[in-house]
């Protein structure tokens, strides 16, 4: 494993690519010595900047045992065919950074540690495992990713594999699209698995005359309103990103870590849940899945501040059972957003497997997500003020403001003013939130049946990440804490998991639960 101190030093450098001269040698007609250029996005430019060292993690935990040689000779047909997990990342005379493909040696890249079969607490140790990944980075004289195949068994898996890719590679998204794309359904080892897109409302058909005058009359009306909104919601949005790239900050909770918390390790923890629970809600609510996710977050968020403050109070325990919330917390994470449309899986699918061409890179906007602190009497008042935060953001172009403010910062002052624009939005921020929907069928990855999937990251200006990751029937909750911020991440962890009980159980004693067959339908 990686000495603490050591690894520190290594996070807190900027990440300073290599920097070589490349020529075409003529006589030389083989792929792997042929020198493939393409100029990196301003987005992957940023996360070579010392304040946004970014590691995307992504833990798989399998239902056997991992064969490691089965893993590698699967890699040089899949992963290895996509031309970012075969280049390096270069810096050419003049400065510009380009990507150069180079010959991939899978002994760097996969690393299996020789583990004892018969440790006391394998949970703790793949805890830990991760924990110590996260002090180091990954030598930028190869292409940057590695995997790591831990064998032993803990209470959720017989193997755990983890994958560090760095963000420069790709946005998190088209990363889990893209590991996706190299699994296969367990019922049918020849099709990739089904991974549910946005679901768009039917238009119902109206029944009244189109030719009649009072309902063109009412269709401009709406039409005027919808638009209105959409302004009015996108200014006060862009007003919001303004003051906080300048000055306005979150409360000081128990939550926001001090400033230079992106170069301190993470502890990663995660539960999984039954995804049918928050079908339950969703549907009894008239919901989505992302209003629950959202919903159980304030609402666990809520409970840990709320006994964080009466900890911190003198009185006796009295203290921890009443509001110890102070009053108008502001508490808001960061949402990143890849505005370039992502490939699907079939598509990058197809460009491992026949060298077709899938649309990848970052094109990241901001939304700023403002999270309800406070304790309900009704727990379904959480669900119902997150439907509500998250209609109004998606009824704004608020990422697509930020994105272009950005891409102008970028190019009339250059990338360090980009970034410090970037580290001063994170930095007066809370924590960072995600929900990505994952396979509808469980699927196995290179043969290796799959219990779980936890995606996460380190290395970003927050004390806090949550994840939210779906596979099959469940929900896997994944924390990224700052352990001198959140000393007690597994607490956290487990209020946000109790308070999805709680509002499944409010749903059921208030009767709201419809008879509704369609559980699979997300």
């Amino acid at each position: 494993m990686m000495e603490s101190e050591e690894g520190l030093r290594w996070r807190k450098q900027a990440l300073k690519p290599i920097k070589t001269k490349t020529e075409n040698k003529e006589g030389e007609d083989s792929v792997n010595h042929q020198v493939e250029e393409e100029p990196l996005s301003p987005s992957a430019r940023l996360f070579h900047e010392p304040h946004f060292n970014v590691y995307i993690i992504a833990i798989l935990g399998c239902k056997t045992q991992i064969y490691p040689d089965i893993a590698k000779a699967s890699l040089v047909h899949t992963l290895l065919k996509h031309p970012r997990f075969s280049s390096l990342q270069v810096v050419q005379d003049g400065g510009e950074m380009k990507w150069v493909r180079t010959k991939v040696d899978l002994e760097k890249h996969v690393i299996v540690p020789e583990l004892n079969p018969n440790m006391d607490d394998a949970d703790q140790y793949v805890e830990d495992y991760v924990f110590n990944l996260s002090k180091s980075s990954i030598e930028k004289t190869q292409p940057m990713w590695d995997l790591h195949l831990l064998n032993v068994k803990t209470s959720d898996a017989e193997g755990v594999g983890i994958f560090r890719i760095h963000h420069s590679l790709g946005d998190g998204t088209s990363l889990m699209s893209l590991l996706l794309a190299c699994t296969r359904q367990i019922s049918d080892p020849q099709a990739l698995p089904t991974v549910p897109g946005v679901a768009h409302m039917k238009k119902k058909k109206n029944a009244m005359n189109i030719r009649s005058s009072s309902w063109w009359i009412w269709r401009c009306l709406i039409g005027f309103w919808w638009g209105w909104q959409l302004f009015w919601n996108t200014v006060v949005d862009a007003f919001m990103f303004m003051v906080t790239a300048l000055y306005l900050k979150d409360t000081e909770t128990p939550l926001k870590g001090p400033p230079g918390i992106e170069f301190t390790p993470r502890r990663i923890v995660y539960r999984t849940v039954s995804l049918d629970d928050i079908k339950l809600v969703k549907n009894a609510m008239n919901t989505t899945i992302n209003d629950v996710a959202l919903g159980i977050t304030q609402a666990g968020l809520s409970r840990y501040l709320n006994r964080r403050y009466g900890d911190s109070k003198k009185d006796d325990e009295s203290s921890k059972t009443k509001n110890n919330l102070p009053k108008k917390i502001r508490l808001r994470s960061t949402l990143l957003i890849n505005l370039r449309p992502t490939a699907g899986i079939q598509a990058l699918s197809d460009m491992m497997e026949k060298d077709t061409e899938a649309k990848w890179g970052n094109w990241i906007g901001y939304v700023l997500l403002p999270f309800t602190i406070g304790l309900r009497e009704d727990p379904l008042d959480y669900v119902r003020q997150a439907k509500a935060t998250i209609d109004r953001k998606k009824h704004s172009f608020e990422a697509i403001f930020t994105f272009s403010v950005a891409e102008l910062v970028l190019k009339i002052f250059g990338i360090k003013k980009a970034s410090a624009l970037s580290h001063s939005i994170m930095t007066r921020t809370t924590m960072c939130f995600s929900n990505l929907v994952g396979p509808l069928e469980e699927i196995g990855y290179y043969g290796h049946p799959m219990a779980y999937l936890a995606p996460t990251s380190y290395g970003q200006p927050h004390a806090l990440m949550i994840n939210f990751q779906s596979y099959s029937n469940k929900m896997t909750i994944v924390l990224s804490v700052d352990e001198d911020t959140i000393p007690d991440p597994k607490q956290l962890r487990d209020d946000i998991v109790d308070s999805l009980h709680l509002i499944k159980d409010a749903v059921i004693q208030k009767g709201l639960i419809k008879e509704d067959h369609n559980l699979n339908k997300i």
